[in-house]
């Protein structure tokens, strides 16, 4: 049943007009689209291209130096208290050799670049030390700390890298080291601070990790324990 789009009026399914008003009957089902008519939005996706990882560092290396010379100019003409340019100027070393060598040469060895982070590192902490008094723990705690943490690091990438072939083990890898770290980090304190090799908080730390440790290398030798680990852990 259909009515008039005008006055209402019923209409027989035979008509053509309206007889009380005479507007055209049409059928909406019977209707052809305007094929001619604009699109209200566009049909073709738009596509940015990929910014160049060299451009991209060549932008970030600008960026840095710009800002170290800016600083050091200022340190030097205008605001001439301390050294306080050598702290900006040692955190845009630091960003620089953290961002851009990947950028540079995407193929450089993680170990490389982990060792060049801890340089910078150094580098940047050397600038501290050097604008502060009394900086003799520069080189007798913090470069072991720093050497420690690089040897710790190198020795747990090379073992995820290589030897790890799953999530467990990688853990276990992970939970060792981090005892390790912390019961050297303990005897580097303890022997700049009070000359004698002992250990305190860290022989908890080294029991929580050696459970811990024991406890995923049980699961992983442990052909059922890893299964369902690995089904309840979607692993």
């Amino acid at each position: 049943m259909s009515y008039c789009v005008n006055c209402g009026v019923k209409l027989d399914p035979s008509l053509t007009r309206c007889p009380l008003c005479n507007t055209p009957v049409i059928n909406p089902n019977e209707m052809e689209p305007n094929l001619q008519a604009p699109f209200p939005y566009p049909k073709k996706r738009g596509q940015v291209d990929a910014v160049k990882r060299t451009d991209l560092a060549i932008l970030i290396s600008v960026i840095l130096i710009g800002t170290s010379i800016t600083c050091g100019l200022l340190n030097l003409f205008v605001y001439r208290f301390g050294h306080w340019s050598f702290y900006v100027i040692g955190a845009c070393i630091v960003l620089w050799v953290f961002c851009t060598p990947m950028m540079i040469y995407s193929r450089l060895s993680i170990y490389l670049s982990i060792v060049l982070d801890m340089a910078a590192a150094a580098l940047y902490v050397g600038i501290i030390s050097y604008d502060r008094p009394g900086n003799r723990w520069y080189a007798g705690l913090f470069l072991p700390i720093l050497l420690l943490a690089l040897c710790v690091l190198l020795i747990l990438v090379f073992t995820i890298r290589k030897i790890c072939r799953s999530i467990l083990t990688g853990a276990t890898a992970l939970v060792i080291a981090s005892g390790i770290f912390c019961a050297g980090l303990e005897l580097l304190i303890r022997r700049y601070f009070d000359a004698r090799l002992y250990i305190t908080w860290s022989s908890i730390v080294l029991a929580c990790c050696t459970i811990i440790a024991a406890s995923l290398i049980t699961i992983t030798v442990r052909t059922r324990l890893r299964e369902a680990v690995r089904r309840r852990m979607h692993l």
